[in-house]
């Protein structure tokens, strides 16, 4: 997978959509308790794992992994307009486009010094399986709302701090796909029906059988 390629693809093809201001939502009635914290490069949750990569390669690779779960959250997370999810993170791209190409570049090199001739195909693969592992359908409302956080979050930070963001959310976004369900507290008194009072049904008009019935009440 080219360079272009793959910014090609991050971009959406909506690169040239301008980017509003990114807005928070609530998909849950109470948030979920996902798991959050910071998050070194050794950490299994990471990814896909880069054996005997330097602590520039890990890092890189911690910053493709959330890069790579944002990009999955703008196609997945359409449902919702309030998620922003395509304008935030085309403007996530823009505004931190030096650093993720730094990541690209830095992973690329990994890719060929450990897999020499075989390093793009290697490297297209690892790109491959890291989006597919944010893909989720059972998980999606939770993941959307964390992602749609995460990117509001990075657009909040300084060019050159994206690494430290991945440090920072790249659990919670992992946590996120784990299925959460809204919890509902509600008081349940019963409640006591006062008898439907009918009047008599009137057989007067009725004549023989019919109004035997009417009068027993069948």
């Amino acid at each position: 997978m080219t360079k272009a390629r793959i910014i090609a693809t991050a971009m959406l093809a909506l690169a040239a959509a301008a980017p509003g201001a990114p807005a928070s939502a609530q998909l849950f009635l109470y948030d979920p308790q996902i798991p959050s914290g910071p998050m070194t490069p050794d950490d299994p949750l990471v990814g896909i794992p880069l054996p005997g990569a330097t602590p520039a390669e890990a890092q890189a690779g911690m910053i493709w992994n959330l890069r790579s779960g944002l990009n999955v959250a703008a196609l997945q997370c359409q449902f919702s307009p309030y998620l922003r999810a395509v304008d935030n993170y085309n403007a996530v791209l823009g505004q931190h486009s030096g650093e993720l190409n730094r990541a690209y570049q830095t992973l690329e090199g990994y890719f060929r010094r450990t897999a020499g001739a075989q390093g793009p195909r290697r490297f297209d693969d690892y790109s491959t399986r890291t989006y597919n592992g944010f893909s989720t359908l059972n998980a999606q409302l939770g993941f959307c709302q964390a992602a749609a956080r995460i990117a509001k979050d990075a657009l909040t930070r300084r060019q050159g701090e994206f690494h430290t963001l991945a440090t920072e959310r790249l659990r919670e976004l992992r946590g996120s796909l784990t299925p959460f369900y809204d919890s509902y507290a509600f008081m349940r008194m019963p409640v006591r029906l006062a008898p439907i009072q009918l009047d008599p049904p009137d057989c007067s008009r009725l004549r023989g059988r019919e109004r035997r019935e009417c009068q027993r009440g069948g």
